[in-house]
């Protein structure tokens, strides 16, 4: 059900190809994954465990904070030239995009397994992400290569991404 939920949730693959389109080595792209992943899986356990609780007002507005975090990394790529605090940011919209993730999962059901289950959805949000990121790696650093392209394609993908986040944000905040 994760895996699915990330192939489905295009915002959640905008967002993270927002994160990583800036460049940086191995070691920064697993830094990157990891505060993102570290975050999400926290707000997603503790909601599906009960420890936090969110009703249908909320879910809506979890949904347009994690477009807001998308608009915001695509607007950041497109003003900043240096990215230094990118690992704090991924983190603290990745507690956000856990929020979103739980609503998913509550959609599904549980069953009397809470632990199983959620162990399984974010085994398959955490196997979604690594095929993306596997994914977008390679032409991403062929284009950190060309300084021109890469400011280029920095640049459109941003404005693209921040368009639509700008797009989910308004369809989520009026319902």
């Amino acid at each position: 059900l994760g895996l699915r939920h990330i192939f489905e949730g295009v915002d959640h693959l905008a967002f993270l190809l927002a994160v990583l389109l800036v460049g940086g080595g191995l070691k920064r792209v697993l830094l990157l994954v990891t505060s993102f992943t570290v975050a999400h899986s926290l707000t997603l356990g503790a909601t599906a465990l009960g420890w936090i609780v969110l009703d249908e007002g909320r879910v809506r507005w979890v949904e347009a904070a994690i477009a807001a975090s998308i608009i915001y990394v695509a607007a950041e790529n497109l003003v900043l030239k240096e990215h230094r605090h990118r690992a704090l940011i991924t983190f603290l919209f990745g507690l956000v995009h856990g929020f979103g993730f739980a609503s998913v999962l509550a959609g599904y059901g549980l069953g009397d397994s809470v632990v199983k289950g959620l162990l399984g959805f974010n085994l398959g949000v955490e196997l979604g992400q690594a095929i993306v990121v596997v994914v977008l790696l390679p032409p991403l650093r062929m284009l950190q290569r060309r300084p021109g392209l890469h400011r280029g394609a920095v640049r459109v993908l941003s404005v693209c991404i921040l368009a639509a986040g700008g797009y989910w944000m308004v369809e989520r905040a009026l319902g």
